[in-house]
């Protein structure tokens, strides 16, 4: 009798091969985190591949083509990297020489593989960026060489908004239609009002603000703008953001004006989510307030918009108007908390695949 090759398919029974067919893999779940990117340098050509991907995307900037090209690739690209890259050089992990979003994220991904290792090899667990590397396309193939049939998508957005969230998927569709060999997809959903989340948010915040030497007046929750425009289109990300900070409010049961609500990283002439992150903190400073907090719930891992926009110039801007004491509350990133959130998004939507 000719001898089989026996390896296991998806459901777990055997699939038999003949002797001489060729090693295929198979049988795997492939789980792959994705943030919005990073740079791989802070010099002037890296910024640039990394910022004329990002600001090409017509999910994140919605003007005619005709119109914004010429922007984008006369004055923008000539600029803009030089600014970006002495940024991205104060925030830098020199020791790693990356970025601090790639760090975390590449730990958030390493910290779930171990917790999920109980599924005996069958899950392979991986991260992505979508602007920069590592592509979310090499990514996807490298988990279906994996022998990976089906995939969970798991953009890092608590808050849906097209340029965020819809972007992630449409890069990943985009990969499929070049595979002859398609897995199965699935995509995880926002998660902006989900229980895990709003936990892990209050149990940060609580243990930050426990350690400070003052009780801020005010705590601002600072969210990634968009334009306005975009939501008039319908876009419900303004509608996320006030919800996960409602249910914030009401877990650490706090008043209404304890936490309010702002928008940071505007971009352009458009007008933007209001009211806007760095006015309010110059405002309040001129108005007598002495001590904030900022905490930054839409953002999965700290990044340049975090560190660098909120923690360096926020401060600035609030010592320079009057104020005294500010605080910086970090992402949830790797923590405990951080984990257990993403832990319990990718558990439930692998519902019916384990």
């Amino acid at each position: 009798m000719n001898q089989m090759n026996l390896q296991l398919g998806f459901s777990g029974a055997p699939r038999r091969l003949p002797a001489d067919h060729p090693p295929v893999k198979c049988g795997r779940i492939g789980v792959l985190l994705v943030n919005l990117g990073t740079p791989d340098a802070t010099s002037y050509w890296p910024m640039r591949r990394y910022l004329k991907e990002f600001l090409s995307d017509k999910r994140v900037i919605e003007w005619p083509k005709a119109l914004w090209w010429p922007i984008l690739n006369g004055i923008v690209l000539s600029v803009r990297p030089q600014k970006s890259g002495r940024a991205y050089e104060e925030i830098w992990n020199h020791e790693m020489n990356e970025s601090p979003l790639r760090t975390f994220t590449r730990s958030q991904s390493d910290k779930l593989a171990a917790v999920m290792d109980a599924a005996n090899g069958r899950i392979v667990i991986d991260w992505a960026m979508r602007y920069g590397n590592p592509s979310i396309r090499s990514k996807m193939d490298a988990l279906q060489a994996e022998g990976c049939e089906r995939i969970l998508v798991v953009p890092l957005y608590p808050q849906y908004a097209a340029a965020t969230t819809a972007t992630v998927n449409d890069k990943v569709f985009e990969a499929l239609m070049d595979m002859r060999w398609q897995p199965a997809v699935r995509t995880a959903p926002p998660y902006h009002d989900d229980p895990a989340y709003i936990e892990a948010l209050a149990r940060t915040m609580e243990r930050s603000l426990g350690a400070l030497d003052f009780e801020p007046e005010v705590i601002l929750a600072s969210f990634h703008g968009i334009p306005q425009s975009y939501f008039r289109k319908g876009d419900p990300y303004h509608c996320h953001c006030q919800k996960t900070a409602r249910l914030l409010r009401e877990r650490l049961g706090w008043r209404e004006g304890r936490l309010r609500v702002t928008f940071q990283s505007r971009f352009g002439p458009e007008e933007w989510l209001q009211p806007y992150t760095d006015q309010t903190i110059e405002q309040l400073a001129r108005d007598g307030v002495k001590s904030i907090a900022v905490v930054t719930p839409g953002f999965a891992a700290d990044c340049l918009e975090t560190l660098e926009e909120i923690a360096g110039e926020g401060g600035e801007i609030f010592h320079e108007n009057g104020g005294e004491s500010f605080a910086f509350i970090p992402s949830l990133n790797d923590s405990e908390e951080g984990m257990a959130v993403i832990e319990t998004i990718v558990r439930r939507e692998l519902a019916g695949w384990l």
